[in-house]
């Protein structure tokens, strides 16, 4: 009996060994994901924001109401600034976002770099729409590439798709004198847009990644998340980062 008591009692201190031996390396890789992880939860923004990118910037449209530029500009969490925003114009043949002066005009004021984008609706005509665009938007030096936002079908072929964004694309880069940028997300992208815009730079939605979207092709804008919190903003806001340097950046902008 005594010598099944001694069993019982080494089998037990192996396994105390066992689970501190499991705890402290478990313990190891949580504290190493925290501190080295390849993101980092800002609480005045409310999000995640990725490691390595020089440059922040959001997107708006009419959906955040009167946004106060001046706060937007003022703000900074730890070195985080906003250093532009894309402009929701225009949509469709006819339609023109009622913030778009005011956001363009105020953004402006504070000398933060502004881009406008078209959101396309696949059906209707490229050059038309190209046309609504182009009415709306003046664009000057030191001002972002104009933009199409394609990311529905609204049930049309893929043919057709690529045909009319093609169309905008070729109106717009002539009138401006600048090749186009082309918003998507990327299941959009890998179905209907892959290897036909390869010559366009890409802005990419793709959120809760860490690093980098996954996605092959190389990209200039990557909107990582639709959940930020900015001052002077009362709704949640696209947040982006662009893939370069500040010499990048500026010698992206309208000459």
């Amino acid at each position: 009996m005594a010598r099944k008591k001694k069993r019982s009692s080494s089998k037990y201190f192996f396994k105390i060994i066992f689970w501190l031996a499991f705890a402290s390396v478990t313990a190891y890789y949580v504290v190493n994901y925290f501190t080295q992880s390849s993101d980092v939860f800002y609480p005045d923004f409310q999000i995640a924001i990725p490691r390595g990118y020089q440059i922040h910037g959001i997107d708006v449209s009419k959906y955040q109401n009167v946004i106060n530029w001046k706060e937007v500009k003022a703000m900074d969490a730890d070195g985080i600034k906003i250093g532009f925003a894309f402009i929701k114009a225009t949509e469709g043949v006819g339609n023109v976002d009622n913030q778009f002066r005011r956001n363009w005009l105020k953004a402006g004021e504070q000398n933060i770099y502004k881009g406008a984008y078209h959101f396309f609706i696949a059906g209707k005509s490229g050059r038309r729409q190209a046309a609504n665009f182009i009415e709306i938007v003046d664009l000057k030096n030191g001002d972002l590439p104009p933009v199409i936002d394609i990311e529905k079908t609204f049930g049309v072929s893929p043919a057709e798709i690529k045909k009319e964004v093609t169309e905008w694309l070729t109106v717009v880069q002539k009138y401006y004198g600048v090749r186009p940028v082309i918003y998507t997300n990327i299941d959009f992208y890998s179905k209907y847009l892959q290897d036909s815009f390869d010559d366009y730079p890409i802005w990419i939605a793709h959120y809760l990644q860490p690093v980098k979207p996954r996605i092959d092709h190389k990209w200039m804008f990557w909107q990582h998340s639709e959940s930020g919190r900015v001052n002077g903003i009362k709704a949640p806001v696209d947040f982006n980062v662009f893939s370069g340097d500040s010499t990048d950046f500026k010698n992206l902008l309208i000459q």
